[in-house]
């Protein structure tokens, strides 16, 4: 009996798998779909459960960034809109475009305007979103200047200051059950009011004062890289300094910045000869002049 039991055995080992009908055969090919399949499942939970914990820690993903950003920047143009000039929109678009070329974040949508407003300042938002204002713009004297200030704002995005900002000042329950696309649910839809709003409030109390001085020091890299004087911003700074503090112009930007002339003393002991040998760098006063005259 056992001889016989093994010798059946030893019959389907031999001839099983050439008896076997098609619909229960195994090919490589399907293995293969199979693995990719569990594979790719993987790789999604994997994502959404990282999606899921950077939520909670504060972390955006770029479309979202960029959405925070877009109403952010709504916000200031109704408080202060665009100049109704399109070659002075154009032109500030162009440099600042050339500059955010330069950075490490050349992928998002970079977005620069000048808005009419007589104070002297100039607003970034995430995703890149800048404005200059007019009083800011007609206070400059050549393009390495004007290159010098979007290269500070750049600066911002680039190192997500607003961002890091917004998440300080929310509690990790508040970004764990965020959704920018809320649609639908009310609940959400208040979350996100509620960090435009405290993203716009932002614009009136300032960032951290160590943001403003790692944004300079940025800028001037920056600016060098796209071919521009880096000192230009240095001299920008001296010109607001030499303007009385007190005055109606700089209300705001005395309110959220260091005293000019410590960034002035930071920035020149951080530069310290590093980017003499790129001093000679573009001026491009004529240009910036022919803009100007007909803003």
């Amino acid at each position: 009996m056992k001889i016989l039991t093994q010798a059946i055995l030893l019959f389907s080992l031999i001839f099983g798998p050439a008896v076997m009908t098609p619909s229960f055969a195994l090919s490589f090919d399907d293995l293969k779909k199979n693995l990719k399949e569990a594979n790719e499942k993987l790789k999604e939970k994997a994502k959404q459960g990282k999606k899921t914990f950077d939520r909670a820690r504060g972390k955006l993903t770029e479309e979202e960034e960029i959405e925070i950003g877009g109403n952010l920047i709504s916000g200031l143009l109704g408080a202060a809109p665009l100049v109704d000039d399109a070659g002075l929109q154009q032109y500030v678009n162009d440099v600042g475009y050339w500059i955010a070329s330069q950075s490490e974040r050349r992928q998002l949508p970079w977005n620069f305007g000048v808005i009419d407003s007589e104070g002297i300042n100039a607003f970034a938002a995430p995703g890149g979103y800048i404005v200059i204002t007019l009083g800011l713009y007609n206070l400059l004297e050549n393009e390495a200047q004007l290159a010098g200030v979007l290269a500070h704002e750049i600066a911002h995005v680039v190192r997500k200051h607003h961002l890091k900002a917004l998440q300080k000042t929310m509690k990790r329950e508040f970004w764990a059950d965020l959704g920018v696309k809320a649609v639908g649910n009310e609940d959400k839809r208040e979350k996100f009011r509620k960090l435009i709003n405290s993203g716009v409030q932002l614009y009136a109390s300032g960032l951290d004062r160590n943001y403003e001085y790692d944004a300079d020091l940025r800028a001037v890299v920056l600016a060098a890289r796209a071919g521009y004087d880096p000192y230009a911003l240095l001299d920008v700074l001296t010109t607001i300094d030499s303007i009385n503090p007190a005055s109606s112009e700089l209300t705001v930007l005395m309110k959220t910045h260091p005293p000019t002339a410590k960034r002035l003393d930071q920035l020149g002991r951080k530069m310290d000869g590093r980017l003499d040998d790129f001093a000679s760098g573009q001026l491009n006063a004529g240009r910036f002049r022919q803009i100007a005259i007909n803003p």
